[in-house]
Parts: structure tokens; sequence; C-alpha cells
């Protein structure tokens, strides 16, 4: 199939970088000089959120700073993550309604084929919460989404972790299953699959884990895989809420094996996505990240 490499720019804005970001024209010069066939944008400022990129013409220029070092824009991470639109009450559902068709404008203008979406309300989960009318919620809104994108032809995937509501495995399949859209699918980070799957961090009342961890879990998932974002799990938390962004080669998880059985469960996309979020010197590693996925793909024949 060709495996292309991009990793997702929100690396170089959160944690360490908060402060001291690297800018949209430093991303795209290193990762042109690297080789990435492209990039994750995150819609999070100062990078890729669409109020400083308010017109058309912004964010064609936007687009060719990146075509200018040979990178495609493949996916799109929204900021959504100010509205808990679950246990927040209809006004902030107001908000995240907005937000995410503010999001999806910005994708169809930029010619991004993929928008990321999540849960949004934190773990653990809200004293007052009510499980069948927040999953009923949860399920409406990103139907919604779904149904919006779908008339852009956008692909609307789902990024589950520990540090958001409804990480269970059979929670995961059950949400693609009711909202029951060909484009809505989920998006799989390997650390968060670990996390989710295997350790059962931040679960609601019973744990549930697999025994035969990742690999189990992407047989179950066959089919509803849109977009992967990989790097590797220490088996921990980062600040008790999403999972250890941890480096290669430095986890748990055995990638020759993993990667196999991410396309044998219906992964057919060639873009695969490196994910050094909250990382401290994520900017320092990009380049040997690149260099291991480089190597194994080429021993997988991919």
């Amino acid at each position: 199939m060709g495996a292309k490499l991009s990793i997702g720019t929100w690396a170089y804005t959160f944690g360490e970088y908060a402060d001291n970001p690297i800018t949209m024209e430093e991303v795209a010069k290193r990762l042109g000089e690297l080789k990435f066939d492209g990039l994750a944008l995150g819609g999070f400022k100062p990078h890729g959120h669409y109020d400083l990129y308010p017109t058309k013409d912004d964010r064609k220029k936007l687009v060719e700073l990146f075509s200018a070092y040979s990178l495609t824009i493949n996916s799109y991470a929204a900021d959504l993550w100010g509205y808990p639109f679950a246990t927040g009450g209809s006004e902030v559902a107001q908000k995240y309604v907005e937000a995410f068709d503010k999001s999806l404008e910005m994708s169809v203008d930029c010619g991004i084929s993929i928008i990321r979406v999540d849960t949004v309300t934190e773990t653990p989960y809200p004293g007052d919460f009510k499980y069948g009318e927040t999953w009923d919620r949860v399920v409406e809104m990103f139907k919604e989404c779904a149904e919006k994108a779908k008339k852009a032809g956008i692909l609307v995937v789902w990024e589950f972790e520990p540090g958001y509501i409804f990480n269970k495995p059979s929670e995961i399949i059950k949400m693609i299953n009711n909202v029951g859209m060909d484009n809505f699918k989920l998006l799989v980070d390997t650390c968060h699959v670990q996390m989710c799957a295997v350790v059962g961090a931040n679960q609601y009342g019973t744990k549930e884990v697999l025994k035969g961890g990742q690999l189990e879990f992407f047989e179950m998932i066959d089919g509803m895989i849109g977009d992967v974002h990989i790097i590797d799990s220490d088996n921990k938390l980062h600040d008790n809420h999403t999972s250890v962004h941890a480096p290669f080669g430095t986890g748990v998880i055995n990638f020759e094996e993993l990667i196999p059985a991410i396309v044998k469960a219906g992964y057919t996309s060639e873009w695969w996505t490196i994910d050094l979020c909250y990382w401290a010197n994520a900017w320092e590693i990009t380049e040997d990240s690149k260099k291991y996925l480089d190597s194994l793909f080429t021993k997988l024949n991919m």
C-alpha cells in the first residue's frame, strides 16, 4: 500500500512547548527537511485554529506553506476541548456545534479529508453522572457531526482515550455501531489502545481489559478504523489523564507485530501519524521517530 508518514503538530504546542511553541513555518521547514509525507494539523492556537486563518485566502496560503515543502495535511484535530457537551448543558453543547462547524469549514477549505473529535468530558466521571443520558447525548452529537461531514465528503474519526468518558473496549465498539454512519470511524492511537484495552485506566465501574491485549482489540474493531496515531506506551498516564506518548523503543508495544494486525483489521489508508503529544523534547526526537518507522516499514515491506 505504500506507507506515508505524518506527525501531529500539537506536539510542538502542548506541554513544555505551551509557553514557547514551534511556529508553523518552522514545523513546515523541518518536516520537509526530514522528508515527511505530511502532517496532522492541530487546530489549536497558535497553529491551525480557524480564527487565525479566517478567510479562504488565508487557508490557501497555509496549505501553500506546507505544499512548498512537499507536505500534505492528512487530518485535522479540531479545537473542541473547551466545550464538554456531554455533561455541560445545552449552551455548552451549542458552542461545541459551532466550533465543530467552523472546524469542518476549515477542513473543507484546506482540502483535509479527516477531522478528529472526542467526548471532551474528562475522567473520572462527574459526581452527578447519568450514564444512559450522557451516552445518548454523545451518540446524537457524533451522528450530527458525521452527517454534516458526509455532505462535505469528510470522514469523522473519534479518538477514544483514558482521559475522556467511554473508554472501555465494549463502549468503543458500541459507539461506532450506535452512531451507525459509514463516515464515522475510530482514530486509534496505539498508546491509548494500550491504556484502554490492556491496562484499563480511568474506566467507569467494573474494569474491562482484554487478555489478548492490543491484538485482540484490533480483531474486535475490524472495519472500524479510520485513522491511526502511532507511538509507544509505558503503561502509564500523563498527569493521571491521557496516555503517556512514549518515544518508540522505550515502551512495551511490539510494533513489528502490531502494525500488521492493524492492517489486517481493515485499515486501508496509507497514512500513519506519529504522535509525540506532551513529550518534553518532541522537537528534538522527531527525526529519530521518523527513522524508527522508516526502518520498521521497510522491514515490513510497507
